[in-house]
């Protein structure tokens, strides 16, 4: 059985020109993932390569391949980056041969209905090199909204229930935090109250600037939040 994503993941663009503008909060993820990233890199889910720029900047990187089973986005990632190792596909297409010391993925696990299978996946990938998973995703099912639904989300994971699927999978769990304190009360009164069904790109301009520099501040260099939009991980095979 593959681990496909579903119709709406392969089908929706994301809203990828709202989210652009958010560089604080992808340059945030990045910093979180930087001890983790190094050597032979695996990014499954790369999408039009908002990450995968950041990536390829990383002098700690050696190898670097990107998967990602769009192909409309993978012809806009061959278009921005021509060096890129790019795969169509999902990691059921990798060819058996390399050691992989990380990999990364972002938004990715929430689309796949077997998710522990996916993992697994991850673990059989790493375990040769005794790699990291580097995981982020969104958090709290009280906050799964009709544009969850619309992206494609087959759920919205808690902390206890990540960690649980991490373990049965194989993994040592190194780090497993919630992740965007205000980005929990933005979303359930965008998308759960008010019932929006896309992004404002000003709003996500204006959160990016202004609100989401002062609150990961605060949860880097102070405490982990209690709640968050999403669950960013670190777990080795």
């Amino acid at each position: 059985m593959t681990n496909q994503p579903n119709a709406a993941a392969q089908s929706a663009d994301f809203e990828f020109a709202a989210l652009s503008k958010a560089t604080n909060y992808r340059a945030a993820l990045l910093r979180n993932f930087h001890p983790y990233l190094c050597g032979n890199v695996l990014e499954v889910g790369a999408g039009i390569g908002q990450i995968t720029a950041g990536l390829l900047e990383n002098p700690r990187v050696r190898k670097l391949l990107s998967i990602e089973p769009q192909s409309k986005f993978c012809a806009q990632l061959r278009a921005r980056f021509p060096q890129l190792d790019l795969l169509q596909g999902t990691i059921d297409n990798l060819q058996p041969g390399s050691d992989w010391n990380a990999i990364l993925s972002i938004n990715v696990l929430e689309h796949i209905e077997t998710d522990g299978e996916e993992l697994a996946s991850y673990h059989r990938l790493l375990l040769p090199a005794h790699g990291t998973l580097c995981l982020f995703v969104p958090a709290r099912p009280e906050i799964y909204a009709p544009l969850d639904k619309d992206f494609g989300h087959f759920r919205r994971y808690t902390k206890l229930g990540l960690r649980t699927k991490l373990e049965e999978a194989g993994f040592r769990i190194v780090r497993c935090e919630y992740f965007n304190f205000c980005g929990y009360f933005a979303w359930w009164i965008n998308f759960c109250l008010l019932k929006k069904r896309s992004f404002d790109v000003a709003a996500v301009q204006l959160y990016d600037r202004v609100i989401f520099p002062v609150s990961n501040c605060v949860e880097s260099h102070v405490c982990p939040p209690p709640i968050g939009q999403s669950l960013i991980v670190a777990a080795m095979a």
